[in-house]
């Protein structure tokens, strides 16, 4: 005759998972998927098959565990970034997502415990003492007040006022926004290549005033590059970058239109 053995309720098949992981002292993040599958499947086993919802819910787990265990056994894939893929991704982070509600219920049950125990009693004061008032006399009370003690209480709340006050901060203007658009430095980049023919892309950003400036003047010059009007080249590695007009010098700009603009808004 067989010995009988209770085993334990457990909430779900994610409940049972975190129960095994933390018994082997397993760390979440590396999973041994051929140990964890055995014992989960030796639990399955000694269930109760009574109740067919439960069940089922531990035997779709189940099955997800053999099909990570057989996909552990095949080549690694890889993901569109050219990474690895790890078949035990998506069930590590329902088992943390899982783990993190279980231990935040704990926490709501015991505060609701210790909520339990508070007894809060309702206010029976006497009507004679909620009406009452203390009484003030308004000669009493600016006794011994002058003219000059007022003035120095007025000063000194003046002065908490005034500490409230940033000093370098209540002294910032309006900052304004630089009037600059890309067709406009378009047309600038292609009128200085024209006249000056060959430069470096230094000596151009040494012209602007600002580091808005130079983000437009480098996305004017992509542009020009685009177009055909200017080459540019580098002789080293981290050298300066040559530009050079691929315009006749004779060329007369035009002033670009805003409409050149859409592709960077």
């Amino acid at each position: 005759m067989g010995i009988p053995v209770k085993l334990p309720v457990f909430e779900g098949p994610l409940d049972l998972l975190l129960h095994l992981i933390e018994k082997n002292k397993i760390d979440i993040y590396d999973i041994p998927i051929v140990e964890i599958t055995d014992q989960y499947l030796e639990y399955i086993r000694q269930m109760n098959h009574e109740d067919l919802n439960v069940v089922s819910e531990f035997m779709v787990m189940a099955a997800t565990l053999i099909d990570i265990k057989c996909r552990m056994l095949l080549p690694k894939e890889v993901n569109e970034e050219g990474e690895e893929e790890d078949p035990r991704e998506e069930l590590v982070h329902q088992l943390l997502e899982y783990k993190t509600y279980k231990y935040m219920s704990y926490q709501l049950r015991e505060q609701m415990e210790e909520a339990s125990k508070n007894v809060y009693k309702k206010p029976t004061i006497p009507a004679e003492v909620k009406k009452y008032q203390v009484s003030i006399d308004p000669h009493e009370l600016l006794k011994g007040v002058s003219i000059n003690k007022l003035h120095m209480i007025f000063q000194s709340v003046l002065k908490r006022q005034e500490d409230k006050i940033d000093p370098i901060r209540s002294k910032f203007g309006q900052i304004e926004p630089e009037e600059v658009s890309l067709p406009d430095k378009m047309t600038f980049v292609e009128k200085y290549a024209v006249k000056k023919r060959s430069f470096s892309f230094k000596d151009l950003l040494e012209s602007q005033c600002s580091k808005f400036q130079v983000i437009v003047t480098f996305l004017a010059m992509l542009e020009l590059i685009k177009t055909g009007r200017i080459r540019i080249s580098q002789k080293e590695i981290f050298g300066d970058i040559l530009i050079e007009s691929l315009e006749d010098e004779n060329t007369m700009v035009e002033a670009y239109a805003q409409d050149r603009e859409v592709e960077y808004q």
